[in-house]
């Protein structure tokens, strides 16, 4: 401007205007920045506001196993029932491998059987399918992956999955995933309450329980909202304990008998108590499947 020439109200507002956008840029980085450094920060703010013990979720957010939990979210959200291989589970070493289970396990098997009506083969079955007769129970830490997902109702969490997604030849569209998205953020914050609350009722390390990459956990692989419904101290020591055979096994037992098994029921009886168990046709085909060979 020409020293003593007046200024141009039209220059100084459109000035105003640039300085402004650029110091809400910067503010908005900032804040993006800062949750991406801990996406955790809203989660743990609905936790505590929810009624959890300030302290308590401080310190399990602190240890250094927690972590968002991007691979297996992002798995999570590609995953296709479809394609999963169940009918490994139906060949003659599977079913060798199921027999021999049911013969270690016989009395807790049968003392299932007897008090929910629920048959030794089925409860073999679903162990078999869901966690290979508990020798794989997963590698994921449930509280990782529930965190993560609960974590979702945010922006900055959602966009790191969904970037994370972009090198996925199985991605979803954008409008699929804001859906999934939308619809399991707050399932998950359900099941992340559930977990902690049982994981304190038992004095257990929430940290430290590996499950699959949905969050599921244990030889019967239960979400943690089924644990105070369905879980049962099947070996009598005080303690429902999932990891647990005896346990295990007592906890399917009396998850089936609530969805409708029980002795003598006909093929779709048996269909639909076991579709409870996992909404996938091709998984309860499977788990009937090994029923016959273990009968036959």
């Amino acid at each position: 401007m020409v020293p003593g020439q007046a200024a141009n109200p039209r220059l100084i507002i459109r000035g105003c205007f640039i300085v402004c956008a650029l110091l809400l840029g910067m503010a908005v980085a900032t804040v993006n920045a800062a949750d991406s450094a801990d996406p955790f920060k809203h989660l743990k703010q609905r936790l505590v506001a929810d009624g959890f013990d300030c302290d308590r979720i401080d310190a399990i957010f602190r240890s250094p196993a927690v972590a968002f939990e991007k691979k297996g979210v992002s798995a999570y959200f590609v995953h296709n029932e479809a394609t999963a291989n169940y009918m490994q589970f139906s060949k003659p070493k599977s079913i060798g491998a199921a027999r021999a289970y049911m013969q270690a396990h016989q009395q807790a098997l049968g003392a299932a059987e007897a008090q929910y009506g629920v048959d030794k083969e089925v409860i073999t079955a679903i162990i078999l399918v869901e966690t290979r007769l508990g020798t794989y129970t997963g590698n994921r830490l449930v509280l990782n992956t529930l965190a993560t997902l609960g974590a979702m109702t945010d922006e900055v969490p959602r966009e790191m999955i969904w970037e994370n997604l972009n090198n996925d030849k199985r991605r979803l569209s954008r409008d699929a995933f804001e859906k999934k998205a939308d619809s399991k953020a707050n399932w998950a914050y359900r099941e992340l309450k559930a977990f902690l609350t049982y994981t304190a009722g038992e004095n257990i390390d929430p940290s430290g329980i590996e499950g699959s990459f949905a969050g599921a956990m244990g030889i019967c692989q239960f979400m943690p909202t089924n644990i105070p419904k369905y879980a049962k101290d099947g070996n009598g020591d005080g303690s429902v304990n999932l990891f647990d055979h005896d346990d295990a096994i007592f906890s399917v037992a009396a998850y089936l008998k609530n969805y409708g098994w029980k002795p003598g029921l006909s093929r779709e009886q048996a269909y639909k108590a076991v579709y409870h168990y996992n909404h996938s046709k091709y998984y309860v085909n499977a788990v009937l499947d090994i029923v016959d060979k273990l009968k036959g």
